[in-house]
């Protein structure tokens, strides 16, 4: 599987690896299982319709199966199976039972699909003679389907087992872990095909795959967080309570020149609730100081529950 490059990618994977447990043919097995199933699908169509035909290798055990695919003809899925049935042994006898029966579904059914889908489609690419927009596109269905896979609370198991062998035993992070293990794999790409492109697209398909499951597991950012520092702190907070219907925070702070004491409003809103803020604060106090941040995720009353995200 590809491992992703950024920082909060990995952070979300390796989260992931612990068993989570659904009362049978329950709703949210169905739909755990369901995710997997679309998920492992939609990653085995991104190898096989345009990772596999230019023999780019984004990290995991499908990158080795994929450098085996070219050289020695053996089926990527199989490979990839055989490899994680022993890893995933290897890290249930070292690391504990972490390896939950959706993570062993996870890759049976991703091998399975990826040998199905070459048998019927066959090896050529869905976009000839286009290698960066099959890097896009195959990162794009990766990380979709990694991240359906990750929302179930499965993995498709392969080298992250080897990465939290190394963090147990050097105090590596994961994180770190994981992105020595996919440019290892990445550099076997090169050496076995010689090829200076391959490392350069699959690094593409790395960094997309990545970025696509942030999406989908949190969704795209359309809130924002400011921080206010104002003398007219509180009819700013009486219009954040009473127009925009929001809550928020006031923080005892000291300036760092005049060491005089202030107050700072902590407020969660929408883009568009920045804008009318904004005005809000120019009208009434021009020099005022307004940081705003880009928030990833919001939970909490007016957005949504922390309980929704954990049950879904």
């Amino acid at each position: 599987m590809p491992l992703q490059k950024s920082p909060r990618s990995y952070a979300n994977f390796s989260k992931m690896t612990f068993a989570n447990k659904e009362k049978t043919f329950s709703r949210k097995w169905f739909v755990a299982y369901g995710l997997i199933t679309i998920g492992a699908f939609i990653m085995a169509s991104g190898y096989v319709l345009f990772i596999s035909p230019y023999k780019i290798v984004p990290g995991g055990v499908y990158g080795i199966g994929i450098i085996l695919y070219h050289l020695l003809g053996l089926p990527i899925g199989l490979t990839g199976l055989l490899l994680n049935i022993p890893l995933t042994i290897v890290g249930v006898k070292f690391l504990g039972p972490r390896f939950g029966v959706k993570t062993v579904v996870g890759f049976f059914l991703a091998s399975g699909f990826i040998d199905g889908i070459t048998i019927l489609y066959g090896s050529a690419p869905l976009v000839e003679n286009d290698a960066l927009l099959s890097s896009i596109f195959g990162g794009v269905l990766l990380g979709l389907g990694l991240g359906l896979i990750f929302k179930a609370r499965a993995t498709s198991g392969g080298s992250s087992i080897i990465a939290m062998l190394i963090t147990k035993y050097t105090r590596i992070p994961i994180g770190q872990s994981l992105m020595i293990i996919d440019a290892f794999i990445v550099l076997m790409g090169l050496l076995s095909f010689g090829d200076w492109t391959i490392p350069l697209y699959s690094l593409i398909v790395i960094f997309i795959t990545g970025k696509v499951i942030d999406v989908v597991l949190e969704g795209f950012s359309y809130e924002k967080t400011l921080f206010i520092v104002s003398n007219k702190y509180d009819e700013i907070a009486t219009k954040i309570l009473d127009d925009l219907n929001r809550g928020g925070t006031f923080i005892e702070a000291k300036g760092m020149y005049k060491q005089d004491e202030k107050k700072i409003i902590f407020v969660n809103v929408t883009r568009r609730e920045v804008a009318i803020l904004q005005d809000f604060i120019n009208q009434i106090d021009p020099e005022a100081f307004v940081t705003v941040i880009e928030a990833s995720e919001i939970l909490g009353k007016g957005f949504r529950s922390l309980q929704q995200k954990v049950t879904d």
